[in-house]
């Protein structure tokens, strides 16, 4: 055996290898957190490391005293899930309505310091949010904007529109000017261009870009809690989770139930988008 051969079987087996590592650090955590969502507490308490729930411990009521209203003895979750999706969701769309004509000009238009823009756009994350958190607060006071669900996605879009550009802009340097040139041609204006022939190529990018923003939006903890703790009808999952952790009386149980609906709707969209997901992370990667 050669030793190209040698060295192609070695990182051939080397890579199946890290792919089962991660797998099962990713997979064997959720897979017990699910587990223990479904057992009733005195089975847990009885033998808490089991991996596995028998037909007889198999429950659903801690779901259903998640997702049950306050009113009624629940941990009011499912309103909590409406208001982080409308977050979510609005962030989503006017992040990407705001990136992608940046995107669109940086990649494409001349202008002074147009080489640089992108790491000034990076640059915003050089202030952590604790550095934001207080001042934003203050100001969206004044403004009447702190203790609302629009205040919170203003602050989710500003903090989404610079990576987003950044990500759309590597995409768009890699499309040919030509294709552009052929529609001025035919009589397209260029919001005509961008409309009809830059959106659909870039559908792949705009996917990626979507659901990173979505996960941001989705799972952001800290304004959460600066801009909502005082109006608990307007708790996003996540700020409903770290009260269910901080709960003396809410079981384990319960908990993981709680943690299971704040990551399901992340892994169904990545299952629903996988191609789509792949391709958007890799385009433009040999323009970054």
């Amino acid at each position: 055996m050669s030793r190209a051969q040698l060295e192609e079987r070695f990182f051939g087996i080397l890579r199946w290898v890290v792919i089962a590592f991660l797998a099962a650090i990713t997979i064997v955590p959720f897979y017990y957190m699910l587990m223990l969502s479904v057992k009733p507490i005195d089975a847990l308490l009885l033998n808490p490391g089991n991996l596995w729930v028998t037909a007889k411990d198999f429950t659903l009521a801690t779901y259903e005293s998640v997702l049950k209203p306050t009113s009624e003895g629940g941990q009011g979750f499912l309103g909590m899930l409406l208001n982080s999706a409308l977050v979510a969701i609005a962030t989503v769309l006017l992040t990407l309505a705001a990136a992608v004509p940046g995107a669109y000009a940086v990649s494409r238009l001349k202008f002074f310091g147009s080489r640089h823009v992108s790491a000034l756009f990076l640059a915003v994350y050089l202030f952590p949010a604790t550095l934001l958190a207080v001042p934003l607060f203050v100001m969206f006071a004044k403004m009447g904007l702190s203790g609302s669900l629009v205040g919170l996605a203003i602050v989710y879009i500003a903090q989404t529109v610079p990576v987003s550009i950044y990500m759309l802009k590597n995409y768009f340097a890699t499309i040919p000017f030509t294709i552009e040139e052929a529609a001025a041609i035919d009589g397209a204006s260029r919001l005509q261009t961008v409309r009809r022939i830059i959106l659909p190529l870039a559908l792949p990018t705009l996917m990626a870009t979507g659901l990173y923003v979505f996960m941001i939006a989705w799972n952001e903890f800290l304004f959460a809690l600066l801009f909502l703790a005082a109006d608990p009808g307007k708790w996003t999952v996540s700020l409903g989770l770290q009260q269910l952790a901080n709960g003396i009386e809410v079981s384990k149980t319960v908990l993981m139930a709680g943690s299971v609906i704040l990551t399901i709707p992340v892994v169904l969209l990545f299952f629903a988008a996988e191609r789509l997901l792949t391709e958007g992370l890799t385009s433009g990667a040999d323009k970054g």
